[in-house]
Order: structure tokens, then C-alpha cells, then sequence
């Protein structure tokens, strides 16, 4: 196709094909991300799903750009210093740790339930920071750097709702893509179009016993915007037999909303 044809074509609107192979490269510079010490190919495989030729030749092309090395002694690969090149500009995570972490102390002094803020990591949410450890009604205490699912926890559900729809079909391929519970939920339109409806019209995203790796929690969460796009969630966790999501929302919502806007704000005037 002709550089004439293209314009013309992005024009038009058209769509353009999911480059499954940058999907897939993406997916293996996470999972190396991950492992912190490096991982060899058949970890890799376990880890992504991927099948090994396909990371093979992958991880060719990385090290040939410099962003991966292999390790002569065992046969692994980990990620170079030229990886952080890739992220040089990036803002987004500053705001956690700025205006984040000190409003969630004071939020806690409020619900007194756990929160986390967290944001997206390529398909799920990540969480950033966490009052897990000082609740007196949390039964979790290591929460940093957990993931969460998208279609399956209310952070997730907030995230996705509301981010922009390119994004949000760029997710539903990758989602789709993937061998795991989510995939199949990915690929049902009526699934993805009724969580997109039911979340908006509540304003507020939500988990009663959804998610089967935590079928005794519950959960509330709100998007955290800036102009077009979402940053992040502020989520609440709690035990599903404690309340319905109705009465959390009637109960928490508003003092979560003002450490949103807060954050929002401060964002905002930063920008």
C-alpha cells in the first residue's frame, strides 16, 4: 500500500489489523519484567502462553535492538538499561506517590475498609498503593504489585468502562487473545457491552464474589481521569457477607469521590 493510500485509508477512518506481533512482543517484555532475575524460554513459554519458536524469535529481535540480553552461563534472558528509554516521559506514576499515598491514610481514617489505587500494566490493573496494612479489618497485607484482573474486579470494570473506545478494543483483542479466564469473556460482545452499560449507568465499578481467586470479597471502584484519558482506580475492598455493593456505594462512595477529585484537581493543575 502506498504512503498515499494510507493517509487516504487513516482518513476514511478505517480500521487497521491487530499487529499481532507487537501484541506479542509486548506480552514478552512484560513477563521478563516480571522475572526479575531473567527467565529461559520454556518459563517464558509457561508465562505467556506463547509458543517457543514464536518467544525464540522474539527475543532474537530484541537483542538484535539491544533491549533484552542473553546470559551465556544458564541461557536466560532479562531486559537491558535501554528498556527505561521506553519509558522516559512517562508521568502517570508520579501522581501516586505525590497525591495518592497520603489522601488514601486519610481516606482509611474515613471507611476504615482497605484501599488501593492502582493503575493499568499493559491487561490489568496494577496496584500502586494500598492501606491493606494498616486496616484493622484488611486480611491481606502484601497488595503492592498485585494484579487484577479487568473483566473480573471492580477496578478493572471502572478501568475499562471509561477508558477511551480505541483503548478499550485494543484491550478486548489482547484480552481475547490470551488463554485465560478472561478470554472468553473477551471474545462475547453482549458480556463486554452489558459490563460497559451497567458500570456507566452506576458510575462506579464493582466485584460481589466475581473474581474466583477472591470469591469471598467484594468491592467498589472509581475511575481517576485526566481530560480524555484514566489514570488509575481508587478501589474499596470488603467482605462480601458484610453488606451488599448497593450499601457500600451509599456508604463510601462520596468520602471516595472527594480523594478523586482531589487527585484530578491537582493533576489537572500540574499538567
Amino acid at each position: 500500500m502506498s504512503q498515499e493510500q494510507e493517509q487516504t485509508q487513516e482518513q476514511n477512518g478505517a480500521d487497521y489489523k491487530l499487529v499481532r506481533g507487537l501484541t506479542r512482543g509486548l506480552t514478552l517484555l512484560n513477563a521478563l519484567n516480571r522475572c526479575n532475575g531473567g527467565a529461559r524460554i520454556m518459563e517464558l513459554a509457561q508465562i505467556t502462553g506463547l509458543h517457543r519458536t514464536t518467544i525464540r524469535r522474539l527475543l532474537e529481535t530484541l537483542q538484535v535492538e539491544g533491549y533484552v540480553r542473553r546470559s551465556e552461563s544458564d541461557d536466560s534472558y532479562r531486559l537491558t538499561l535501554k528498556v527505561r528509554e521506553l519509558s522516559e516521559g512517562f508521568r502517570d506514576e508520579q501522581w501516586v506517590s505525590q497525591y495518592a499515598a497520603p489522601l488514601l491514610g486519610q481516606l482509611l481514617q474515613d471507611v476504615v475498609w482497605p484501599t488501593d489505587l492502582s493503575t493499568l500494566d499493559v491487561d490489568a490493573m496494577v496496584i500502586r498503593e494500598t492501606t491493606h496494612r494498616f486496616s484493622r479489618l484488611s486480611f491481606h497485607r502484601s497488595m503492592i504489585g498485585r494484579r487484577l484482573p479487568l473483566l473480573l474486579t471492580a477496578a478493572g470494570r471502572a478501568y475499562f468502562a471509561n477508558c477511551p473506545d480505541a483503548e478499550r478494543d485494543s484491550l478486548i483483542h489482547l484480552l481475547a487473545s490470551r488463554d485465560t479466564p478472561e478470554a472468553k469473556l473477551a471474545r462475547d460482545p453482549e458480556y463486554i457491552e452489558a459490563l460497559v452499560r451497567r458500570t456507566r449507568q452506576a458510575g462506579y465499578g464493582s466485584n460481589f464474589r466475581d473474581w474466583g481467586e477472591e470469591g469471598r470479597i467484594a468491592a467498589i471502584a472509581l475511575p481517576i481521569r485526566s481530560a480524555q484519558r484514566v489514570l488509575g482506580c481508587l478501589n474499596l475492598v470488603y467482605i462480601a457477607d458484610a453488606m451488599t455493593i448497593e450499601e457500600a456505594a451509599r456508604r463510601y462512595l462520596p468520602a471516595m469521590q472527594r480523594v478523586v477529585d482531589i487527585i484530578e484537581r491537582r493533576v489537572s493543575n500540574d499538567s
